[in-house]
């Protein structure tokens, strides 16, 4: 088995490694910057990386299964080569693009859009199989993209329960506060870090028992510790950037509630949000925009605002930090409900189904293949 993928930090910066029976072959990516121009700029930069990789790997043996992880939804580019000459195409469905598209850039259904349109379908059209992150992406699969029921698998992605999992608390994370509020995750424009500020600068003018933590980066992190600090809140909240996993299990196994502030477009409604999954495993309760998937990842786990009320989010926020009895009764209903029904082991079935779909119809095809023609 052969990875490529983008270079990371750390471990994870070298262009190739050999782990555990895997080949890892990475490249250099920029993130995009500037709209839709720089998204451009980056797919097309881990486009031509990944075709090239994929030819190197092909010199020295044959491709079986192609399997992509979109976005963007025009990597099977990669791999026409490929699938000409009968390689299985699995596509791994993370992100509905057109609906990124229009929540990144404020519902703009311009000639950009008509084109993630048009790759969605085509890749759709060239899957073998199609694997869903959930039942709403699955839908889309099999509604918009037309893909028979019986080649599209829901496969949920999920914290390893075993390594997302409370720890003792480590008080100096409070900075001298009561609480502490958590955010983990992506900063993007549709991830509503910007609403979860703007709640707590509210919060701020009821109460001050409370500190927050936000952890990871984006390509609104400058954007949201500048809103921070024309907040008011410097002192209140501190983002740390992408930190390792150790440091991740201390702060949310020291705070008292987990930060959903994902707010209601095309994109945030129907997908699931991993940062909540997250929260479940830490036996974190949550406070979250009433969205769809939301709701059916955290259950009663989770505190609903009203969508996109920034002033109800607050006081879903105060009414959590007021009792202590809830939050550990919603905690270990979270995690309870994450490791009993949305855990990663439960989702491997799915994906061994999948991939057993996959060996049917290579076994289908050879028998075509060897059968003798009979010519008239």
């Amino acid at each position: 088995m052969s990875v490529i993928c983008p270079r990371g930090r750390g471990i994870d910066a070298s262009p190739f490694e050999y782990r555990d029976g895997v080949e890892i072959h990475r490249y250099l990516l920029q993130a995009a910057e500037g709209g839709p121009i720089g998204y451009i700029r980056e797919y097309a930069t881990a486009w031509r990386c990944t075709r090239r990789l994929i030819r190197r790997i092909s010199q020295t043996r044959q491709i079986d299964i192609v399997h992509a992880c979109n976005p963007p939804d025009f990597l099977f580019l990669t791999a026409l080569r490929e699938k000409r000459q009968g390689a299985l195409f699995v596509f791994d469905h993370h992100d509905l693009v057109p609906e990124l598209y229009l929540s990144r850039f404020r519902g703009r259904r311009d000639a950009l859009y008509l084109l993630t349109r048009v790759f969605e379908r085509i890749t759709f059209a060239l899957a073998d199989v199609v694997l869903s992150t959930n039942e709403s992406y699955a839908r889309v699969a099999r509604e918009r993209g037309g893909v028979p029921a019986e080649r599209v698998f829901v496969v949920r992605s999920a914290p390893d329960a075993s390594v997302f999992r409370p720890r003792l608390p480590v008080e100096r994370l409070k900075y001298g506060k009561s609480h502490l509020l958590a955010y983990l995750g992506v900063m993007g424009p549709q991830d509503g870090v910007d609403h979860a500020l703007r709640a707590l600068a509210l919060l701020k003018n009821e109460r001050q028992d409370w500190h927050a933590t936000f952890i990871g980066s984006g390509d609104v992190f400058d954007e949201m510790v500048a809103l921070r600090d024309n907040l008011g809140l410097g002192e209140d909240v501190d983002f740390t950037g992408r930190v390792p996993v150790a440091e991740v299990l201390d702060i949310l196994s020291t705070a008292d509630v987990g930060l959903a502030p994902d707010p209601l477009n095309p994109l945030n409604d129907v997908s699931t949000m991993n940062k909540i999954l997250e929260y479940m495993a830490m036996e974190l309760p949550v406070v979250s925009y009433d969205l769809r998937e939301a709701r059916i990842s955290a259950g009663a786990s989770a505190l609903y605002a009203r969508v996109n009320e920034i002033s109800h989010y607050a006081s879903q926020i105060s009414q959590l930090l007021d009792s202590g009895d809830r939050r550990s009764t919603m905690g270990r209903d979270a995690r309870t409900r994450l490791v009993d029904e949305l855990s990663w082991p439960l989702s491997v079935e799915a994906l061994l189904a999948a991939y057993g779909s996959l060996g049917r119809q290579a076994r289908r095809t050879a028998r075509t293949r060897m059968r003798p023609s009979i010519s008239r």
